[in-house]
């Protein structure tokens, strides 16, 4: 009784130095909050007016919080409607349908590109008279200061998506497909994309047993120490299992794109057997053609909705060559953000931004700051911009999260989690039809708590007169 009575009373003296509901009150001591690991404001968005808060300005770990940033400061930087280039060149003669030199091009960090987008790219070249290519691929991704490092290693899930690190050419994601298809009695095991960039060894043993348990699936590792990755896949797999089929971040992403585009360029009836050359764009070039990708807006809603790391920092490095020039780094983009967001009166001194995704344990953001942004953004964009954060129930991150609650479809937020952190920032519409914005961060061992009272708090304000 003691230890409790001690608690609540830390609470309470913590939550007195705050500005807050007593229904907000409540949750903290209910829920056995220590308020010194929670930062929170709410704020109308049309009059500014102040609802709660609590530790507004002490700087926290924002982790994927941190993409409100850098997406915003994109958007009103570019515009909704810019698209990344992918310029294509020739070097030599074009003459009857022959390029007697090499196919060029050059990449400006499109994160989108995908197959389907080099068989468009490739049928455009095959209209532009183009039936063989005599000489190389010249690939030139110097817009981005790229790195030898395949994964950021941020943690031990090296090989997973979230850890990729950027290139100015970028295929699929970044990821390596690897598939296993049953077939007439046996496994087999292949890549989506052929090529010579990593191998794989398979050691599947095929099982007439169902498709359930330890026989539905296969066990992958990663052998990083030979010259170049190689895929172990072993186990016990039922034969009646479905085709499937695992991404794993093995390589850099222009090997994959050598090798699927040259692929491409042979369906649309183009020959080409020339290899991968990493160099600039040739002075002599001549320009061919440009593949645009999808609109910044459509590529933020998928960077905040799905919380895709790799995106966020391709606007981030795309920001800082387009205000301190290529090749595109971290600190370039960081100065940019900053620019953009004081020229507005958004920066806080306090804010520390270093990647432009959150994968970070050095990046720090206040609730204040997020909350005027996010008050700054709906006042500029509108719907266009809140409809790029997840929406409770229905997409995104909190699909799951709000399916039952009251506040499905009334709520629309970037989330963002790391090992001590578990944060939400974004817009509730009340049933009294108000709009607020609101920050909750919560920087903690105990996360599920931190979930817990965003939930509650989401809800609360839903229902709040």
């Amino acid at each position: 009784m003691i230890r409790r009575a001690v608690f609540v009373w830390a609470l309470l003296w913590g939550v007195a130095q705050a500005a807050l509901p007593h229904g907000i009150e409540n949750m903290l001591v209910r829920n056995k909050i220590d308020p010194s690991h929670v930062s929170l404001v709410i704020r109308e968005v049309k009059s500014g007016k102040t609802i709660a808060s609590l530790a507004a300005h002490q700087s926290r770990t924002p982790a994927s919080v941190m993409k409100l940033l850098t997406t915003y400061s994109a958007l009103i930087d570019l515009g909704t409607a810019f698209r990344w280039p992918t310029r294509f060149y020739y070097t030599g003669r074009f003459h009857r349908g022959v390029i007697r030199g090499d196919l060029v091009v050059e990449a400006f960090g499109d994160p989108t590109l995908d197959g389907k987008d080099l068989d468009r790219i490739a049928r455009r070249l095959r209209h532009l008279g183009i039936k063989r290519i005599e000489g190389n691929l010249i690939i030139d991704r110097s817009f981005f200061a790229n790195t030898d490092k395949v994964s950021s290693g941020f943690d031990r899930n090296r090989y997973s998506e979230y850890n990729a690190m950027p290139d100015a050419l970028m295929l699929d994601d970044h990821m390596s497909r690897i598939v296993i298809r049953p077939r007439g009695g046996t496994l087999q095991v292949t890549k989506a994309i052929p090529g010579d960039d990593y191998d794989i060894i398979n050691r599947l043993k095929p099982t007439n047993e169902a498709c359930r348990g330890k026989f539905s699936w296969p066990n992958i590792g990663i052998n990083n120490r030979e010259e170049r990755p190689v895929v172990v896949v072993s186990g016990t797999l039922s034969i009646y299992c479905p085709r499937r089929t695992y991404r794993k971040l093995l390589t850099h992403p222009h090997a994959s794109f050598y090798h699927a585009f040259a692929a491409a360029l042979r369906r649309a009836g183009i020959a080409f057997g020339g290899k991968e050359v990493l160099a600039r764009v040739p002075r002599t070039a001549k320009a061919l053609m440009v593949h645009r990708s999808r609109s910044l807006l459509e590529i933020v809603a998928k960077t905040d909705k799905k919380s895709n790391n790799l995106y966020a920092r391709h606007i981030f490095l795309l920001l800082g060559a387009q205000h301190g020039g290529a090749p595109a780094t971290e600190a370039k983009g960081a100065k940019a953000v900053r620019n953009i967001l004081l020229s507005r009166h958004l920066w806080d001194d306090r804010i520390r931004i270093n990647n432009g995704c959150g994968l970070s344990r050095h990046s720090h953001v206040t609730a204040s700051a997020l909350v005027n942004l996010l008050r700054d953004a709906y006042q500029t964009l509108g719907t266009r911009w809140m409809n790029v954060l997840a929406i409770a129930g229905k997409d995104g991150t909190i699909k799951r999260r709000f399916k039952r609650s009251i506040a499905k479809g009334r709520a629309w937020m970037k989330t963002g989690t790391l090992n001590n952190a578990k944060n939400i920032a974004g817009y509730v519409r009340g049933k009294s039809g108000k709009l607020y914005a609101l920050a909750v961060l919560y920087n903690g061992r105990e996360r599920w708590k931190g979930s817990g009272l965003q939930n509650q708090i989401i809800e609360w304000l839903v229902r709040y007169k």
